[in-house]
């Protein structure tokens, strides 16, 4: 598929199979986060990919916890794949993807989100290529902002000084895929 074509076909997915998408997928996706833009060439970005249906769960329901909705600007996502914001009886910021990366980048660094995020927008593509479902998920920094959570960043050897900026989530969507969605008027401009 024509690079193009595959930014259009790509959907968040937030409905997934219960089933694992392999090793040599997973690292592939990671691969193609390392290879994302970055603020002066610094690569400062670190990609802890879990490949752990359970251990992505618990830490979906940690991401959930400190979730306000008030501080949205919108108040629906989608009725064929609902968000956290739709349903509230979901439980898990992670809507059951059997595999998450979390993307990290240094605290005090000023460009550590957009780093972070260029990264997880490498991932996704690369995951869509794969025919692999995706969704970027933000609320990292509070997931960890906690007990559990800073002695998981210990065991898997995050620096001190790195904090998670977002998530991306893997897995084979559940149902069908969604179709595209019109584009808004007025949302890009080229002035001469």
């Amino acid at each position: 598929m024509e690079l193009l074509e595959l930014m259009k076909y790509r959907r968040s997915i937030r409905k997934y199979q219960n089933r694992q998408i392999s090793k040599d997928d997973l690292e592939t996706i990671i691969e193609a986060g390392t290879y994302a833009p970055n603020a002066g060439g610094g690569q400062r970005s670190m990609i802890v990919g879990i490949h752990d249906a359970a251990l992505a769960e618990k830490i979906g329901r940690m991401n959930l916890n400190r979730f306000d909705k008030s501080r949205l600007a919108g108040s629906y996502v989608s009725k064929e794949q609902p968000s956290i914001i739709d349903d509230p009886s979901i439980k898990s910021g992670f809507y059951g993807a059997p595999a998450v990366c979390a993307v990290f980048a240094q605290k005090n660094f000023l460009y550590s989100i957009p780093d972070a995020f260029c990264c997880a927008e490498n991932m996704v593509l690369m995951a869509a290529e794969l025919g692999i479902s995706s969704c970027i998920v933000a609320r990292a920094e509070e997931t960890f902002d906690n007990e559990i959570g800073t002695a998981l960043l210990r065991e898997w050897g995050v620096p001190e000084n790195y904090i998670a900026r977002c998530f991306v989530l893997l897995g084979y969507v559940d149902g069908g895929y969604p179709q595209e969605k019109p584009r808004k008027d007025g949302r890009s401009k080229i002035v001469y």
